[in-house]
């Protein structure tokens, strides 16, 4: 981003709700995470693929309305100028975490500090209700992903390996913690 760019993160409103999915680039999976536990803590390694590939997630089709002025969920968007490059939507989880439904930052954005900008706004929202931390699920061949949450503090907390039984390329389902201090 240079100095000429100005990045604003804003509440969903109505006027937006057409910006939603503009987020939702492809990406690339080029590797695994295979974790491990070992005395009831868990660790994981790291497997590149031999082959890189892209995929996208669907465009989400919610009743966005739902986003909107809510003490117990909310979506931000991102903005450069008045594109929207970002998008991040939480909820308050029964367990007291601030749950990231859904994290994403515009193909050509990434790596620019967008989604670090994007979750410090969700543990704004988080600590402001009085939440122990945030979690998140991730797909264990989504290794980009899972380097980044581990940059920005998360830590594996556990694993399923049948949520995602009817998709033969994801083994495992990933969750992620960042408890706050």
């Amino acid at each position: 981003m240079d100095s000429e760019s100005k990045l604003i993160i804003s509440p969903l409103n109505n006027d937006l709700i057409d910006d939603i999915n503009m987020t939702n680039d492809y990406f690339k999976l080029y590797g695994r995470v295979v974790p491990s536990l070992q005395s009831g803590k868990w660790s994981y390694k790291e497997v590149l693929f031999d082959e890189t590939k892209e995929t996208r997630f669907p465009d989400d089709k919610l009743d966005w309305s739902q986003y909107i002025n809510r003490e117990d969920k909310a979506l931000f968007l991102a903005y450069m100028n008045i594109t929207c490059i970002g998008q991040i939507r939480i909820s308050k989880g029964w367990n007291r975490f601030c749950y990231i439904e859904n994290i994403a930052t515009k193909k050509d954005y990434r790596g620019s500090g967008v989604g670090k900008l994007l979750l410090n706004k969700a543990e704004e929202w988080a600590r402001q209700r009085k939440l122990i931390g945030m979690s998140l699920e991730a797909q264990d061949d989504n290794l980009g992903a899972c380097r980044f949450y581990v940059k920005q503090g998360f830590i594996l907390g556990g694993v399923d390996t049948l949520k995602q039984s009817y998709n033969p390329t994801i083994r495992t389902t990933l969750y992620w913690y960042k408890l706050f201090k």
